[in-house]
């Protein structure tokens, strides 16, 4: 799992009394590593001192088989280690979670190439964080098909870490669960990255960042694993990269075995027809919070295995036992150590008991279905709150209402429409009645239609979408134009008017009318059919250049009233005609209001 807080990109310096207590507190608070003579054997350099624990989260510790994997007949080859023939099938690697391997090393590949991130790394981490996202049980995007959730992280057991997500990733709303095929905690995947914004990615292109996603989980991970220049093929960087992954011996020596074997070659495989494994380390919890018994897999003594040597067997350690484990189901459920099914119809071990589980579920119960409440699409006219928030009832297999359950509303990127607070989405908890109503929609100038996507923040209900219409505004109207001033508009022939001399307001009804075009004409004083004036008081063309800007303009198109129903005109000059003339100025609705400007002689002309 990835670590909680952030990892700083610089390597910075620290005290070595600093260290060595931020040392002490990984290994007292993690799963049991090397201790004794195999700890003092190899002591690979520990991660920067401020990088954090992972929640003392568990993992699985089967080891590769003893033979080297090779692609059965018939299967592509990935031309690394021998030619096609026979294999175990624990080299098999569902097409989806292998796919999103190799797309995440080869996009970091381009933006850090000294980083030099081999996919069979992140296949190592994914094998003994999720069984390779439990065998592949992923939809065509990804995403998992069910939730994987590690252990409550309550203290007991583990690190404490109270809820920092809202429930939003992990469901929990009193503590953190490690989430996801590479299980991120939450607050590592929302805010612990290295400028603040978390470790999440988005692997897929989707413009969303989800930790349940294997394309997105693996390209965090990755960027996550060549944080801080390091590159990959130097031992003592790969060593750090893992363990700040999870600060344990046995973990980083079960991860650098099963890189090991995938560089000797893998075949690709069904999505969740992947092998799961099925020993896991002492204290591990099950997804819903309960104890595991121990199923540690023993003999993980003796060097860790060093990658790079494509061919060579993995050999165990002097009185290593390897029991390579029976297939688990596509659907995340695991047979038991001894192969023993443990679900109806199958038997249990003579005399063995069902390992208790002191701490029950906490947090609300999953939906397992989204309804949208009303039958019409939402609607809004540009720049106004939507009338209906949106709404969703979350209910059971049975159809009763489930209360107290995280639910998501996320707006679509195609849209200026926003939730308060400028957010595009929001996570709400469900009613007694098992309605969630998301807070006020406003519509934003963006015009047209879009769909509103819901989701339970565990994945445990299908996605439902919810249309949603913004209408054009109406195209503003005023039926009265006034100045705000009285004074006398007067200047000298060759001379200008007074900056901003000309302010007007317009209304409609008596009511501020913002927003209204407004078009300034300088008009004869024919008071049968005033026509554009050749002389006097004009314009100039503020976009005009060269002898082109000095050129007189007297029409005026595009003026519009502000917020207030204000407009200032742009300046006025005069050419040598003195006179009194005619401002007029219009809009579309009728509203007329005529300006007198007064242009006195030039003196001595």
């Amino acid at each position: 799992m990835a670590a909680t807080f952030r990892r700083r990109l610089q390597r910075g310096a620290a005290s070595t009394a600093v260290a060595a207590l931020v040392l002490a507190a990984l290994t007292a608070s993690q799963a049991p590593g090397a201790t004794g003579a195999a700890a003092a054997k190899r002591q690979p350099a520990p991660p920067p001192a401020d990088t954090p624990i992972d929640g003392g989260s568990a993992y699985y510790t089967d080891l590769p088989p003893l033979n080297s994997p090779v692609p059965p007949q018939g299967s592509p080859h990935n031309g690394q280690g021998p030619a096609p023939g026979r294999g175990p099938a624990e080299a098999g690697l569902p097409a989806t979670v292998l796919a999103a391997y190799k797309k995440a090393a080869s996009t970091i590949g381009t933006a850090d190439p000294g980083c030099r991130l081999p996919w069979q790394l992140l296949a190592g981490i994914g094998k003994v964080e999720s069984g390779q996202a439990r065998g592949g049980a992923v939809d065509a995007e990804g995403t998992t098909l069910q939730p994987i959730l590690g252990p409550q992280l309550n203290g007991r057991g583990f690190a404490r870490i109270t809820d920092t997500d809202d429930g939003r990733y992990d469901g929990d709303l009193t503590h953190d669960r490690a989430v996801g095929p590479m299980q991120f905690i939450p607050s590592t995947w929302s805010s612990g990255g290295p400028d603040g914004t978390g470790w999440g990615a988005d692997g897929n292109g989707d413009g969303k960042k989800d930790p349940h996603n294997v394309f997105d989980a693996a390209l965090a991970a990755g960027g996550y694993l060549c944080a801080g220049s390091r590159d990959l093929t130097a031992q003592d960087d790969l060593d750090r990269a893992i363990l700040g992954y999870n600060h344990s011996e046995e973990y980083l020596r079960t991860v650098l075995s099963w890189y090991a074997f995938y560089r000797n070659g893998t075949h690709e495989v069904p999505d969740g027809k992947g092998v799961l494994p099925v020993h896991r380390d002492a204290g591990r919890q099950d997804d819903n919070g309960g104890r595991s018994e121990d199923r540690r897999h023993h003999g993980h003594g003796g060097k860790s295995p060093r990658p790079g040597k494509p061919g060579k067997e993995h050999k165990p350690g002097k009185g290593q036992q390897h029991h390579p484990g029976k297939p688990g189901r596509p659907d995340g459920t695991d047979p038991t150590p001894d192969g023993t099914d443990p679900t109806p119809g199958g038997t249990e071990p003579p005399g063995q008991k069902p390992t208790p589980n002191p701490e029950p579920p906490t947090g609300p119960a999953h939906p397992t279905a989204l309804v949208r409440v009303g039958d019409k699409d939402l609607s809004a006219t540009a720049g106004t709150e939507f009338a209906t928030a949106p709404q969703v009832r979350a209910q059971d297999a049975e159809g009763k209402a489930v209360a107290g359950a995280p639910v998501r509303f996320t707006l679509p990127a195609a849209t200026d429409a926003r939730f308060p607070g400028d957010a595009t989405a929001v996570t709400v908890k469900t009613d007694k009645n098992g309605l969630a109503t998301a807070p006020t929609l406003r519509a934003g100038d963006r015009t047209g239609a879009f769909r509103i996507r819901v989701t339970t923040v565990a994945h445990t209900a299908p996605a439902v979408e919810l249309g949603a219409t913004v209408k054009a505004r109406p195209a503003p109207k005023a039926d009265k134009l006034a100045r705000t001033s009285d004074k006398e508009l007067t200047a000298t022939a060759g001379k200008a008017f007074a900056e901003d001399a000309v302010e007007i307001k317009a209304t409609y009804q008596d009511k501020i009318a913002a927003g209204v075009a407004v078009t300034a004409t300088m008009v004869t004083d024919d008071p049968k059919q005033p026509v554009e004036n050749d002389k006097g008081p004009y314009f100039k063309d503020p976009e005009a250049t060269g002898a082109a800007k000095h050129k007189p303009v007297r029409t005026l198109t595009g003026l519009t009233t502000d917020a207030e129903g204000l407009l200032k005109l742009p300046k006025i000059y005069t050419d040598a005609h003195p006179g009194t003339f005619l401002l007029r100025l219009t809009t579309a609705d009728g509203a007329v209001l005529t300006v007198k400007l007064k242009v006195a002689a030039a003196t001595g002309s």
